[in-house]
């Protein structure tokens, strides 16, 4: 295995993120690698805002939260019902704090492998920007046991968690054709569309899928 693959199984353990947000310095993000709040305002603007009204209240999930800027940026655009899970309680302190003044945003101390504290069918949007990603490494074509295991018991997770006309907004930098069958993974059964994101200027080509429960 060679060390860019141990740095990237490394980001599926909190220690490696208490260690990156213990560095933080006030307001400013320590982390925020991929893209923010702005950079998918338009994503956002086709997949949530015209489709779930923030007068509609609906219960917002952020999956691996980090120290993203998305969830404060919601919050601003009416969305006061939100639940910002992470590993790190580094950055679960951290956010807490930074965002105290923001009534209608919770942040909570969890492994989106084990959500079993969350009721089922009780979240009308779960948002992924790179926490999936971040569990992968090794061979795409063939994962490795560990990959296959985490993500299968993540997606189940927010599968179970999903209400049944509720919806999956994952963000990944990974190719589509290697990302599919892990979220159709066993004991799920989605509708599955996708978005290419970013500006034909961009070397960097990324992804918005959008995960339904099939009825």
């Amino acid at each position: 295995m060679g060390s860019s693959d141990e740095q990237n199984e490394r980001l599926a353990h909190p220690d490696f993120w208490d260690e990156r947000y213990a560095k933080a310095e006030g307001d400013r993000p320590t982390h925020e690698w991929f893209r923010t709040f702005r950079d998918l305002e338009s994503f956002f603007e086709q997949r949530l805002f015209k489709t779930r009204n923030p007068d509609t209240n609906p219960k917002l999930l952020h999956l691996g939260s980090g120290d993203s800027d998305v969830p404060a940026g919601l919050w601003k655009k009416g969305y006061k019902s939100q639940l910002c899970v992470d590993f790190s309680t580094v950055v679960v302190d951290l956010m807490s704090r930074r965002h105290s003044s923001m009534e209608g945003i919770e942040w909570k101390h969890a492994d989106v492998r084990h959500l079993d504290d969350l009721p089922e069918k009780s979240i009308d949007v779960a948002f992924d920007k790179g926490t999936l990603d971040a569990m992968i490494h090794g061979s795409p074509w063939n994962p490795p046991s560990d990959v296959r295991e985490n993500t299968g018991q993540y997606i189940r997770g927010v599968y179970r968690i999903l209400k049944d006309d509720g919806v999956f907004l994952y963000i990944t930098y990974r190719q589509p054709h290697f990302i599919r069958p892990l979220l159709n993974c066993e004991g799920t059964d989605w509708e599955v569309e996708m978005d290419v994101l970013g500006d034909s200027a961009s070397t960097f080509a990324y992804h918005g899928f959008i995960l339904t429960k099939k009825s």
